[in-house]
C-alpha cells in the first residue's frame, strides 16, 4: 500500500506460502509445543515489490518467490542418479554433486541433500540431544524472544507471534544456546536457523546448524573478540585491491571500511537481507565448497553493483548496500548471474592463505609498535575476564560436581538395596530350586515303580485274558463238536422213525393202531414177555437208548452253554479289570503328585 508521502512506498506481506508443513508431517516431527497447524502450498511469496522501485525501505528478510517447478528433466534425472549412488556410500560425496550445486541444487530435494552435503543425514545423536536440549533453560531466552519477532518476517510460515515457526524457532535457537556454552546464542543465528526450518523438522534443522557452526567453522567468527572476523574483513579488502582495484579506491577516499557493510555477510551468511532464492543458492555452493564461498558471493556482488557503488557517496554507498542491494537480486535471471559470477570469481584457497599470513604479520607488528604499558593492561583486561568466565565456569562445575556425587551416592544406595534384595531372593530361589529338585527325584522314583507295577499287572492280565481266550475256544470248538453230533442222531432217528412208521402202515393190522393225524391210538397193552418178539424188545430197548442218550446229549449242550456264557462273563470282568486298574493308576498317580505337592506347600508355610 502506498502513503500518502510522495516518495515513500511501504509494503505489506499479504500470504507466505511452502511446503514444509508437509515435508515435517511426512517426518513425523513430535516435539513439546507443536500444537499449531497450518497449510502451506509450493511456493514461498514475498511483498510484491517492484523491481524499479526507489523506495527507502529495506527489503524484508524471508522475501522472494522459490518455486518447487523444474523445467529441467536433465538436471531432475542427474540428481536423482547422484542420490541414489550417495544413498549407498553416505561417507563418499559423488564427484557430480559440485557441479550440479553450481546450478542451484532442486528446491524440492534441498532438505534432503543439505542434510547429505553437512554430514548429518539420520543423525540420530544430534537429534536424541534436541530433543533432550528444549527441555532445558538457557540464559539467553529473553534476547532469543526478542530477535524471533524480527527474522524473516516476511515469511507467512514465522509472521505469526506465538505460531508454529515462531516456536519451533525459538526452540532451536535455544537449544544451541545450550548445546555450544562457549558461544551461547548471537545475533544472526536465526536467520540461519529459520533458512533451515524451511526445508527439514526441527531434529533435523539443528543438526544442520551444529555442523555448520563445528564443522563449517561459522563459530570461530564469535569467538575471541571477532579475531576471526577481523581476519575475513582483512582478506575481503586485500580481494578487493586485487579484483576490484578502483572500487577500494574509492571506499578508501570515502572512508569506507569493510566492517560497516561485510559483517552480516559474513556472521548470517546473507540470509539477513537478500531474497530467499538468493539466499538458498549461496546456501548450496556453502555447504557443498565450504566457507570460502563467502568471498566468492561478496566479491561477485561488489563487481556487479561496481558503477553504481563509484557514483555514490559515504552515505549513498551505506544506503545502496542496506536497501538497493538486496532488491537488485528479487528475480531469479538476477540471482543466476550473481552466482555465476561468484562461481567463476578468482578466489583461491592459496590467495586468502597469503593475505591471513599478512594479516598475523601485521598484527604481530602493531603488537610490537603498541605501548608495552597499553599492550599490558589490554592483556590484563582479558585474563582477568577470561579468569572470571573460568571461575564462574569452574563454580557451574563445582556444583555440577556436587549435584552428580549426591545423585550418584542415591543411585548407588539405591543400587545396594537393589543388590541385597536380589541376594536374598537368589537364596531363596536357590533352596527353592533344591527343593524341587529333590521332589523332582523323588517323584521321579515313584513313577518309575508305579509304571513297573502297572506293567506286572498289566502282563498278569494280559496272560489270564490269553488263557481264558484258549478256554473260550476249546469250549466253543466241543460245543460245536456235539451240536454236529447231536444233529447227526436226530437225522438218524428220524429216518429210522419214518422206516417204521412205513412198516406199520403198511400192515393192515397194525395200521390201525393210528389215527388220522399219525398219532398211535392202542390201549394199553399186556404184554406177555415170553410171547414177545425178541427184535421188538430189541428195538424198544434201541430206542430207550436212544432217548437216554438224546436226553444227555441235551443236558451235555445246556451245560455247555451255561459254561460259555460264564467264560464270556469272566472276559468282561477281566476286560473291565484291565481297565478299571489302567485308570486306577492314573488316578493313584495324580493323587500322589497332589498329595506331594499339598506336602511340600504345607512344609513352605510355616517358614515363610
Amino acid at each position: 500500500t502506498e502513503t500518502d508521502a510522495p516518495d515513500v512506498v511501504q509494503y505489506e506481506v499479504v500470504e507466505v506460502q511452502s511446503q514444509t508443513q508437509i515435508d515435517r508431517q511426512k517426518a513425523g516431527m513430535s516435539l513439546q509445543g507443536l500444537k499449531h497447524h497450518r497449510q502451506m502450498s509450493e511456493g514461498v511469496q514475498s511483498p510484491q515489490d517492484d523491481e524499479e522501485s526507489d523506495g527507502d525501505e529495506p527489503l524484508l528478510s524471508g522475501s522472494g518467490v522459490v518455486s518447487k517447478e523444474v523445467t529441467d528433466d536433465n538436471l531432475l534425472e542427474a540428481w536423482h542418479e547422484v542420490l541414489v549412488k550417495w544413498h549407498q556410500n553416505l561417507s563418499q560425496r559423488p564427484k557430480q554433486v559440485q557441479q550440479l550445486a553450481k546450478k542451484g541444487i532442486p528446491e524440492a530435494l534441498r532438505g534432503e541433500v543439505w542434510q547429505l552435503l553437512a554430514g548429518c543425514h539420520d543423525n540420530s545423536e544430534l537429534m536424541e540431544a534436541y530433543r533432550i536440549l528444549i527441555t532445558k533453560e538457557s540464559p539467553m531466552e529473553s534476547v532469543i524472544q526478542r530477535d524471533i519477532n524480527r527474522t524473516f518476517p516476511a515469511h507467512a510460515f514465522f509472521k505469526q507471534s506465538g505460531g508454529l515457526g515462531q516456536d519451533s524457532l525459538y526452540r532451536i535457537s535455544k537449544a544451541y544456546s545450550v548445546y555450544d556454552e562457549e558461544i551461547g546464542y548471537v545475533q544472526g543465528l536465526s536467520f540461519l536457523a529459520a533458512a533451515l526450518l524451511l526445508h527439514m523438522p526441527e531434529e533435523q534443522a539443528f543438526s544442520v546448524l551444529v555442523k555448520i557452526c563445528f564443522d563449517y567453522e561459522l563459530r570461530d567468527l564469535f569467538k575471541q573478540g571477532f579475531e576471526v572476523l577481523h581476519l575475513k574483513f582483512y582478506q575481503l579488502e586485500r580481494l578487493m585491491q586485487d579484483l576490484t582495484g578502483d572500487l577500494y579506491e574509492h571506499f578508501m577516499e570515502m572512508g569506507l571500511e569493510i566492517h560497516m557493510f561485510a559483517s552480516q555477510w559474513f556472521l548470517t551468511l546473507f540470509t539477513a537481507k537478500f531474497p530467499l532464492f538468493l539466499v538458498f543458492h549461496i546456501l548450496d555452493l556453502f555447504l557443498c565448497e565450504g566457507k570460502d564461498v563467502i568471498f566468492n558471493v561478496a566479491i561477485a556482488l561488489l563487481k556487479m553493483s561496481r558503477k553504481d557503488l563509484l557514483a555514490l557517496d559515504f552515505e549513498g554507498i551505506l544506503k545502496y548496500f542496506r536497501v538497493h542491494m538486496p532488491k537488485k537480486y528479487r528475480t531469479e535471471e538476477a540471482a543466476r548471474e550473481l552466482m555465476a559470477a561468484a562461481v567463476s570469481a578468482k578466489v583461491t584457497s592459496k590467495k586468502l592463505k597469503k593475505y591471513e599470513k599478512e594479516y598475523i604479520t601485521m598484527k604481530e607488528q602493531e603488537m610490537q609498535q603498541e605501548d608495552p604499558i597499553e599492550r599490558m593492561e589490554r592483556e590484563n583486561k582479558r585474563l582477568l575476564e577470561d579468569n572470571m568466565r573460568l571461575e564462574q565456569e569452574n563454580d557451574d562445575l563445582a556444583h555440577e560436581l556436587v549435584d552428580s556425587k549426591l545423585t550418584l551416592k542415591s543411585e548407588l544406595d539405591e543400587v545396594q538395596d537393589q543388590n541385597k534384595e536380589m541376594k536374598t531372593d537368589l537364596t531363596k530361589h536357590k533352596k527353592l530350586l533344591k527343593d524341587t529338585q529333590e521332589e523332582k527325584h523323588r517323584l521321579e522314583v515313584e513313577n518309575q515303580q508305579v509304571k513297573e507295577m502297572c506293567r506286572k499287572e498289566l502282563e498278569r492280565l494280559e496272560t489270564e485274558n490269553s488263557r481264558n481266550t484258549v478256554i473260550v475256544t476249546d469250549y466253543k470248538q466241543i460245543c460245536t463238536q456235539l451240536s454236529e453230533r447231536l444233529e447227526k442222531q436226530q437225522t438218524a432217528h428220524r429216518e429210522e422213525l419214518s422206516r417204521i412208521k412205513i412198516l406199520v402202515k403198511s400192515c393192515e393190522a397194525c395200521s390201525k393202531m393210528f389215527d388220522a393225524d399219525g398219532k398211535v391210538n392202542l390201549p394199553e397193552p399186556k404184554i406177555d414177555p415170553e410171547k414177545m418178539n425178541p427184535k421188538i424188545v430189541d428195538l424198544q430197548q434201541q430206542v430207550r437208548e436212544l432217548e437216554l442218550e438224546l436226553a444227555q446229549t441235551k443236558l451235555a449242550l445246556v451245560e455247555s452253554e451255561c459254561k460259555t456264557q460264564d467264560l464270556t462273563h469272566s472276559l468282561h470282568a477281566a476286560v473291565s479289570e484291565i481297565q478299571a486298574s489302567k485308570n486306577t493308576w492314573f488316578t493313584k498317580t495324580l493323587n500322589s503328585i497332589k498329595e506331594v505337592a499339598n506336602t511340600h506347600t504345607g512344609k513352605k508355610e510355616p517358614k515363610d
